[in-house]
């Protein structure tokens, strides 16, 4: 079952909206040279929406600068990015490297269909092929999929070759049975900590 009923679930809303708000005015000036970045590197929308599973196997449109000359939405196929990729803008690279492309998921959250701690959405056709191949697969949408995850702060942020999604899928789990706030807060400190430098950013 979901841990988060009752006051759980208030309080992780209530924490989400406050610190996502605080984000965006943060971010604001950012946020707005980025896009104006965007548009001018290549052309194509600003925004790049793409097809994932939310809670409880929903359906949600998840924002993020676009970065490709493509956008493909996720929902019959989907081509990891790779590093050096082809389809990659040289401006989406730069943001690549530093995550600066998720910024726009902190208005999912706002909306309500992110969180901004929990497992990472992946998209649609990614869903199809796993839970073929991972029994409990599925078990990683009980709770509000996150922005950050317990799963990308212990290493398992990119791949998507079997073994990296079982530990992904792994800590996942383990996030739903022992999430807390304190948790979540840990959660955001490190990523905060590891984004400028990881390896798997590209």
């Amino acid at each position: 079952e979901s841990p988060f009923f009752g006051a759980s679930s208030i309080a992780k809303r209530l924490f989400d909206i406050v610190v996502a708000s605080l984000l965006v005015l943060l971010f604001a000036p950012v946020l707005l040279c980025i896009a104006v970045g965007v548009r001018l590197s290549s052309p194509g929308p600003i925004l790049f929406k793409q097809r994932r599973y939310g809670l409880d196997g929903r359906e949600i449109l998840v924002y993020k600068f676009r970065s490709m000359t493509v956008t493909e939405d996720g929902q019959t196929q989907y081509q990891q990015v790779t590093r050096g990729d082809s389809r990659v803008t040289r401006f989406g690279a730069w943001m690549r490297r530093r995550s600066l492309d998720e910024l726009p998921q902190l208005f999912n959250v706002l909306i309500g269909n992110l969180s901004l701690v929990g497992p990472r959405p992946h998209a649609i056709a990614v869903n199809e092929q796993y839970r073929k191949l991972i029994p409990g697969y599925m078990l990683r949408h009980k709770i509000k999929p996150g922005i950050t995850g317990w799963a990308q702060v212990n290493g398992y942020r990119g791949g998507d070759d079997l073994e990296s999604m079982r530990k992904r899928v792994e800590f996942d789990i383990d996030y739903l049975r022992h999430w807390s706030l304190a948790l979540d807060l840990s959660i955001l400190f490190r990523t905060a900590v590891i984004v400028w430098k990881d390896s798997y950013a590209y």
